[in-house]
């Protein structure tokens, strides 16, 4: 079992989406009675949860169910309406998937993965060693190294979406944010950033995931099923059930003996 630790944490609401929560905390993230409205259409509605440190969480929906809005309100990208959101330690690392770059920006991968730090060292500050050591392990741990001066637009859409994932870990963020990392990688890819997730969790920081596929949430500590509202959250065994998924897919999957197939022509996992 994870010990749970006391961090300082900040707070998202309507009224101030920057506010400072002074409060130790004892959970990764919380969110009470959060609504997200995109002019007259609902995103979010009434989504309360509480995900304890060092843990993983899988969001699952169908397509429009709210996950992506889900992370950019954790991001702090994305105004609420009404509720709060809370999250410990620093603002959390949003990696999002990988799409085309244009050609003609003059960018490397040591260069993309370094923007991370930026952040942290203001416009015109300068990197340290602490800063060269976070680069330099982000990318030794997406087995990406050897792609450290190639341009980023050269790489394959796994190297892409790996060099990504290193920019993500270089922030050194307490809790962070993948919007279906590895959806259409090659296995190599796959595999290395699912077993990245389990390895941030055992180093106790938190990771959520947005995914389509049963499995993926399934190798996750926690499941939040959406379909704007929250239709369950909890354990996967608690969630991912018969009538929770016909309530946010309807017939969009079928059940094979225990298991069950998400039935959907744009994302199709088993």
């Amino acid at each position: 079992m994870q010990t749970q630790r006391k961090r300082e944490s900040f707070s998202i609401s309507a009224s101030d989406p920057e506010a400072p929560y002074p409060e130790e905390v004892q959970s990764a993230i919380s969110t009470s009675n959060l609504h997200v409205h995109y002019g007259d259409a609902t995103a979010l509605c009434d989504v309360t949860m509480e995900l304890p440190i060092a843990s993983s969480l899988a969001v699952i929906g169908p397509n429009g169910s709210g996950k992506s809005t889900f992370l950019g309100v954790l991001a702090g990208t994305i105004d609420i309406a009404t509720g709060v959101a809370t999250v410990a330690g620093r603002r959390p690392a949003l990696v999002l998937q990988s799409t085309d770059v244009d050609r003609s920006l003059p960018i490397t991968v040591a260069d993309t993965i370094s923007l991370a730090r930026y952040p942290s060292l203001g416009l015109f500050g300068r990197m340290k060693a602490s800063d060269r050591a976070a680069i330099e392990l982000a990318m030794e741990r997406l087995n990406i190294s050897d792609l450290a001066s190639r341009q980023f637009h050269e790489l394959s859409g796994g190297q892409r979406q790996r060099a990504l994932v290193a920019q993500g870990l270089a922030q050194e963020s307490d809790v962070l944010l993948l919007d279906e990392p590895v959806i259409g990688l090659d296995v190599t890819s796959r595999e290395l950033i699912l077993d990245l997730i389990d390895d941030e969790v055992a180093a106790g920081r938190t990771v959520v995931v947005t995914t389509h596929s049963f499995d993926e949430a399934r190798r996750c500590d926690y499941v939040l099923l959406l379909d704007t509202e929250a239709i369950a959250f909890g354990t996967p065994d608690e969630v991912l059930t018969e009538e929770n998924l016909r309530r946010a897919f309807g017939g969009g999957f079928v059940r094979i003996g225990d298991d069950f197939i998400l039935d959907d022509p744009h994302h199709h996992h088993h």
